[in-house]
């Protein structure tokens, strides 16, 4: 069982492929994962840079959307971990929206605010 890894919106890095395959430098896998990403998300133009990813709050390296999410940007202005931290949470657009398309996240930031 791996170490959750909480991002700012609640996703748990440690189970994203992209963040494993980086990990564990495996080229093989990374390359798999962006084939399957470029037809996933019709962006013919992804590069192997999309599926390398340390993170969200870790270094510079954000895979996929994680580099430019304006949830992860909050968090960093604010100098939270995760959104679990803000006394905004219950009224944030961008998370209720967030929520609608990856409940799991709600779920690991409910159980960080317990």
């Amino acid at each position: 069982m791996t170490t959750p890894l909480i991002a700012p919106c609640g996703l748990d890095c440690a189970q994203c492929d992209a963040y494993k395959f980086t990990q564990t430098n495996n080229l093989e896998g990374q390359e798999a994962l962006l084939a399957k990403w470029r037809v996933e998300y019709s962006a013919p133009e992804m590069t192997l840079e999309a599926v390398t990813c340390d993170g969200c709050l870790a270094g510079a390296r954000h895979g996929g959307y994680c580099a430019e999410c304006p949830i992860r940007a909050c968090a960093v202005e604010r100098s939270f971990s995760t959104c679990a931290e803000c006394d905004q949470y219950g009224s944030c657009e961008k998370l209720a929206h967030f929520f609608t398309l990856a409940p799991q996240a709600k779920g690991n930031l409910e159980a960080l605010r317990k």
